[in-house]
């Protein structure tokens, strides 16, 4: 559980009731981390959603390594040799990892500290439960990450762009 307070102060839970900013509180809990941490793969089932306090966290997607030798064997069984492309980055005050709270809670992409880092860690089962119970406050927060959904899509749009007009 951390403070009430400390969740107040992110714009992203505006317009929330004291309650459901308690709710959000009781379910929180500070984590600190080192550059290069990796929070989660995609794929990798969450039950945790995240936001950024302070730093920066890279979202990724692993991609073929063009510039390592891929045998064909490899690409029959998966075993292929990947790095990471940065679909965008997060900083203070934004939310990751919100596939936790999006059926069936498969991460769509990976996140990765750019930096020494400070996250909330937010519980995503109990939140899950108290949107349930609250559907005012799970459409609320709906709202909100389908706004972070259309930000990353922007990014990546930005990114695509970017990359064919090389």
């Amino acid at each position: 559980m951390i403070s009430p307070e400390i969740i107040r102060r992110y714009p992203i839970f505006a317009g929330f009731s004291h309650e459901q900013i308690v709710i959000l509180a009781d379910s929180g809990a500070i984590q600190s981390v080192e550059e290069g941490y990796r929070f989660f793969e995609e794929g990798d089932k969450l039950d945790t959603v995240y936001l950024v306090q302070e730093g920066e966290v890279a979202i990724v997607m692993a991609l073929p390594d063009a510039s390592a030798s891929q045998p064909v064997a490899g690409q029959l069984t998966g075993e292929i040799v990947t790095r990471d492309a940065v679909m965008s980055t997060d900083g203070p005050g934004t939310m990751f990892g919100w596939s936790g709270f999006v059926p069936p809670f498969d991460a769509s992409a990976g996140a990765v500290a750019m930096s020494p880092s400070t996250v909330i860690v937010f519980d995503a089962a109990r939140l899950r439960q108290a949107f349930e119970e609250d559907c005012a406050f799970g459409f609320a927060m709906m709202e909100k990450l389908v706004q972070i959904a259309k930000n990353r899509l922007m990014d990546i749009h930005m990114e695509t762009l970017a990359f064919i007009s090389d």
